[in-house]
């Protein structure tokens, strides 16, 4: 059988010859074989290159989100170490406002600590995962830690808030100025001698010298009686009444708020009394005690 030839004639445009290229049908093949396998080169080639510059955009693109990213993790970062710095200022003011008051520091202001029993990396869970599991952990444990400082400083507030209501209203300055003349106790009474007990201080002062209320309260009553001359009761609440006699005039009225150091009257020598002066009692449930120990401060 005879062999299938191809013929490819080559004419040149000048006057040269033609050229005739014989080509048998195993030649024919091979070249379009090549010629193939140089075009799918060619196409995957140019595909790879296109799919190359989409991935290298992609990849500049990522590297530029996580350049962003990791400069606000260092702010955050920077922001939350500020933060548990300042809950840490505030934990150490809460345990002395604590001391201050006499009330111990809940266990909850201690460190809070991650119990064991965590996954670790290599346990099912992606380190990526895992560093957010601690960070939110960490950020839960703050949280906690504010919320608690917060509870116990309005705590503090309130208790400061109350004792300095009752401080207000305990007494803890002396009535006026002048000199101890008599103590409270056991003496002997001035006008018959006889051992009697004293219920108050007398304070010697000049006549008229302003008398003032030793706390916050209400003035419960103003009166005149034998012994005690011109005599104001003030009531501070809480059991606590303070008194005051022999006084020439009242400043007050039965019924009137005062303050501590408002003067409630002046220095005389009404009722049963040897020279100007005032008798000071403080009086709890109705019961005289040693005024001495409700002065805090020296005139």
């Amino acid at each position: 059988m005879a062999k299938k030839l191809f013929s490819l004639i080559v004419v040149p445009h000048n006057k040269g010859k033609h050229k005739t290229i014989t080509l048998t049908d195993k030649r024919v093949k091979i070249l379009v074989g090549i010629f193939t396998f140089i075009f799918l080169v060619l196409t995957a080639f140019i595909i790879d290159y296109f799919t190359m510059n989409v991935t290298r955009k992609k990849f500049k693109e990522l590297t530029e989100e996580n350049t962003v990213q990791k400069q606000t993790i260092t702010k955050y970062k920077v922001s939350f170490n500020k933060l548990k710095a300042t809950l840490k200022d505030f934990e150490s003011y809460a345990r002395k406002i604590n001391v201050m008051l006499g009330v111990e520091s809940p266990e909850v202001l201690r460190e809070l600590g991650v119990g064991g029993g965590g996954r670790e990396p290599d346990q099912g869970i992606s380190s990526q995962s895992y560093l957010q599991d601690r960070g939110l952990a960490h950020m839960n444990n703050v949280n906690q830690k504010a919320e608690t400082i917060d509870k116990n400083l309005n705590s503090n507030m309130r208790i400061l808030d109350q004792q300095s209501t009752k401080r207000a209203h305990t007494p803890s300055i002396w009535p006026t100025t002048g000199w101890l003349t008599s103590d409270f106790g056991m003496r002997d009474d001035p006008f018959t001698g006889k051992r009697t007990f004293h219920y108050g201080w007398d304070i010697a002062a000049s006549y008229g010298n302003s008398i003032v209320t030793t706390a916050d309260g209400i003035v419960a009553k103003t009166k005149n009686e034998k012994i005690g001359g011109n005599t104001i009761i003030i009531s501070h609440g809480g059991g606590i009444t303070t008194v005051y006699c022999h006084l020439s005039r009242f400043n007050v009225k039965p019924g009137q708020k005062v303050e501590r150091s408002d003067v409630i009257g002046n220095v005389g020598q009404t009722g049963k009394a040897i020279g100007p002066h005032v008798h000071y009692e403080v009086r709890i449930n109705g019961k005289a005690v040693n005024p001495f120990n409700y002065i805090l401060e020296e005139e």
